[in-house]
């Protein structure tokens, strides 16, 4: 069995970079902008789902492997309970008290 060794890890430096290029554009448009908050609130909801989909390429290695399309469904099933966990808990503590 041969194992291969890479070099320098540079798509992780990339992806590191990139996420921080992209915090720190949240940041900005967050304290030096004079948009209305729902918009602020859009734009960086926006940035963080693209810097999710670019952590989970870059460091949760999604497009490696031989078996993509069970890391897909897998990641598609852990998305929708953590959706069912916060819209239930939204749900529970909104109208939980009026029954």
């Amino acid at each position: 069995m041969t194992h291969k060794t890479k070099g320098f890890p540079i798509s992780h430096v990339i992806g590191f970079i990139s996420s921080l290029v992209l915090t720190f554009a949240a940041v900005g448009i967050a304290l030096k902008t004079s948009l209305s908050m729902k918009t602020i609130l859009w734009i960086i909801g926006s940035l963080a789902v693209i810097q999710a989909g670019l952590q989970l390429y870059m460091f949760m290695h999604m497009s490696e492997g031989e078996d993509n399309k069970s890391q897909t469904i897998n990641v598609i099933y852990a998305f929708f309970i953590a959706l069912v966990t916060v819209v239930g808990t939204v749900w529970v503590m909104s109208f939980g008290m009026e029954m």
